[in-house]
């Protein structure tokens, strides 16, 4: 496990740096609303909640903001172990496949736990000096505890 983690999850637990730092680098996020739950090595929740600015015209969260809370949420990993390290690895989403279970509507989660598996493909790609394919899971689910998406983000590692 890379050993800059703690330093790049002290950074984002910061509510005034990880604001700043979404609205820098992922200003979409800033105007959605999306927030930190939980953080550590193996797992990860995104929080965004259903409101006027990231409706569709049903009434419910559009499916982008949805999409955005499931890439963060297996994101951050990837950035968080690759956090000033050297040497440096570039990671790119090549994929993506989701399924829509329910409205989301409310306070929506989104669940990623593959915090090591992430580490492992990027020792990997370090070790190997190939490219490295995984494919993370991402569940958001409502207030009730009711699934109302999963999200496949694959992920692509490459060390320069």
């Amino acid at each position: 496990m890379n050993s800059q983690f703690p330093a790049f999850k002290k950074i984002i637990t910061n509510p005034i740096r990880f604001a700043f730092f979404k609205l820098v680098k992922l200003p979409a996020a800033f105007i959605a609303g999306l927030k930190i739950d939980y953080i550590d090595e193996t797992k990860t929740v995104i929080l965004v909640k259903h409101g006027w600015i990231n409706q569709n015209p049903f009434k419910s969260m559009y499916f982008a903001v949805q999409a955005m809370a499931a890439e963060m949420s297996t994101g951050l990993f990837p950035v968080g172990q690759t956090y000033k390290r050297s040497p440096s690895v570039s990671m790119l989403v090549v994929g993506l496949e989701a399924k829509f279970v329910k409205k989301a509507t409310g306070l929506i989660a989104f669940t990623c736990s593959d915090g090591l598996m992430v580490s492992e493909a990027i020792e990997e790609a370090i070790a190997t000096k190939e490219g490295k394919t995984i494919v993370c899971k991402s569940v958001g689910t409502n207030a009730k505890g009711e699934v109302v998406a999963e999200f496949y983000i694959t992920w692509s590692f490459k060390s320069k």
